[in-house]
């Protein structure tokens, strides 16, 4: 019984990535922006339909459900914040809310496997088409997130979808 309850409430405490809103399209001005786990779906979407048959898809996408659970504790940094401590910050989250996935984490964060680099241009290729999503929707110029997206997006498969 203990056991169960102890799996119910760390559960509870993942399902919180629901409630952390992206603040790049909060302070961008959309009005009902996504959220953090929102974001990793997409991601989780883009990778079933993206992924080279070469890499390994079930690490694939356990990048992409993982990559961004510290922000939980640690929020949604974007490069107009102070990010000098998000490194060690967010490797202290994830030994709280996720330690059996740290050393998963931390391969990502070192960006060592091809997987990894794979899920980096994946989770900037989301950025980029939400902001082109959001822009129809709102009329907003997003432009500088689909800009940010296309800097970092160099797989030729997945730039020519920006």
């Amino acid at each position: 019984m203990l056991q169960r309850q102890y799996m119910r409430d760390e559960l509870m405490v993942l399902m919180n990535l629901k409630s952390v809103m992206r603040t790049g399209w909060v302070r961008a001005g959309v009005e009902r922006p996504e959220s953090v786990a929102a974001h990793s779906w997409g991601m989780a979407i883009l990778a079933l339909r993206l992924c080279p048959p070469e890499l390994d898809l079930p690490t694939v996408l356990t990048y992409c459900l993982i990559h961004d659970l510290p922000e939980i504790l640690v929020g949604d940094l974007t490069p107009e914040d102070d990010r000098s401590t998000k490194a060690e910050d967010e490797h202290a989250a994830m030994k709280v809310l996720a330690p059996q996935w740290l050393e998963t984490f931390e391969s990502y964060e070192r960006q060592d496997t091809e997987e990894a680099r794979f899920v980096h241009q994946l989770d900037r290729l989301d950025m980029g088409l939400q902001a082109q999503v959001y822009e129809a929707e709102t009329g907003l110029d997003l432009k500088q997130f689909l800009e940010s997206a296309k800097a970092v997006v160099n797989d030729s498969r997945l730039s020519n979808l920006l």
